[in-house]
């Protein structure tokens, strides 16, 4: 499983032409399921990006003190199997790494459903369409983060 994490000050994703998930402070979260993932990796991401330390303490000043939960932020969850692109070979890029649909949703919905658990505010995009994602990063923050199942 492979999740982009942006910190941002808002973010939304338009569907056909309709804005279909849209918050404001928080974390933008491109995710990909690969196809040896299971509910494990799930719930390692979900711990993660949970409790990753990536706000800073508006009271002191100091960066990197608290977590989404701890600043009550919101996220946006949009599915990217693009990120399993491998480009090493030829001129297109394969997605052998990606997980089929049928697995992919089922995983990617149990990733939002477990955030959801947290109490925050989680929006989303719509799993396998084209969809215009807009970021407004800030500061820019911007970590990849990778759980691979042990094969």
């Amino acid at each position: 499983m492979r999740v982009i994490v942006q910190r941002v000050r808002s973010s939304q994703v338009i569907v056909d032409g309709e804005i279909v998930g849209k918050i404001n402070q928080g974390l933008n979260l491109l995710v990909a399921i690969a196809d040896y993932d299971t509910d494990k990796e799930v719930n390692w991401m979900v711990k993660k990006c949970l409790e990753l330390r990536l706000f800073p303490d508006v009271e002191t000043g100091k960066l990197w003190q608290k977590s989404i939960q701890e600043v009550r932020g919101e996220l946006l969850v949009i599915s990217q199997f693009t990120l399993y692109g491998d480009c090493r070979k030829g001129r297109r890029p394969s997605f052998d790494r990606s997980a089929s649909p049928t697995l992919a949703i089922d995983l990617y919905h149990s990733f939002v459903n477990k955030l959801r658990d947290s109490g925050l505010k989680v929006e989303t995009g719509e799993f396998g369409a084209m969809m215009t994602v807009e970021i407004v990063n800030d500061g820019p923050v911007t970590l990849i983060l990778e759980q691979d199942a042990v094969i």
